[in-house]
């Protein structure tokens, strides 16, 4: 958008792409889907998100051949699970956002090859954090040890795995704030405005804790080092609360729409 309020070129050219009739499309939650058709951009970053789960499998590079082997395959299964569950997190976010907007500009574009790259390094760490946490939790029942030689290793492992993390909520919030720069283009009325800010406000939570995190990591002792794994857990407290407050702004939205 120009100066004068006006639509720039790229934006009318969004704007020539939605259908006449934005009543028509179906509804997710009140939330119009402008993107119900699959994208070149959204199925690679699907193709992504299944090749980073891959990677994940418990038992390695091979099928087990032997039954000693596939029992100790079996202790990694809580790590995929868990790791899968925190993928799917990420995933969600970039397909809900597909989905109401339907945006492939140059931006959009050059935000989702970005969450790809972090995808596919962040998946590493992703594996040896969960695996040590539950070898930790379990008494040494699942998963398996950390082994690092020094403090500075242990320090870069955490740091490492909070960068992941906070870079993949970071690159859907942008995503969202892309959405929200086109707001015009894409015609969202005020509960869609409404959403769209509110869903940047949720994906601040995760960049919030994972710089917390990124903090301790660098900053604590090494008998409180574990506190850095372990602040990820507040996201069962922050998740509901922001839940609470997206529901009583959602709700004042329908009830005045004019207002929001």
């Amino acid at each position: 958008m120009n100066q004068n309020g006006a639509l720039s070129i790229r934006e009318l050219e969004i704007a020539s792409a939605l259908p006449r009739d934005l009543d028509s499309l179906p509804r997710l939650r009140g939330f119009r889907l402008r993107g119900l058709e699959m994208t070149r951009l959204e199925t690679f970053v699907d193709a992504t998100f299944a090749f980073a789960i891959t990677m994940l499998v418990i038992a390695g590079q091979q099928v087990p051949d032997q039954i000693d082997v596939l029992l100790n395959a079996f202790k990694n299964v809580p790590a995929f699970a868990a790791s899968v569950a925190s993928l799917a997190i990420f995933w969600r976010g970039h397909w809900l956002w597909s989905r109401r907007y339907g945006l492939e500009d140059g931006v959009s574009i050059f935000i989702s090859w970005a969450l790809i790259f972090t995808m596919l390094i962040y998946v590493y760490p992703l594996k040896i954090i969960f695996s040590g946490m539950f070898y930790a939790v379990s008494s040494h029942r699942f998963g398996q040890a950390i082994t690092v030689q020094t403090l500075g290793e242990a320090r870069a492992l955490f740091a490492v795995y909070a960068l992941g993390f906070i870079a993949l909520a970071l690159e859907i919030v942008l995503l969202n704030l892309r959405a929200w720069r086109l707001r015009r283009a894409l015609q969202l009325n005020a509960l869609e405005r409404t959403l769209t800010q509110m869903e940047v406000m949720g994906w601040c939570i995760p960049v919030g804790v994972g710089t917390l995190s990124l903090v301790f990591a660098l900053t604590l002792p090494p008998d409180k080092l574990g506190w850095a794994g372990w602040c990820y857990f507040l996201m069962s407290l922050l998740v509901p609360l922001y839940r609470i407050t997206r529901k009583k702004k959602l709700r004042a939205v329908r009830e005045n729409p004019d207002a929001a």
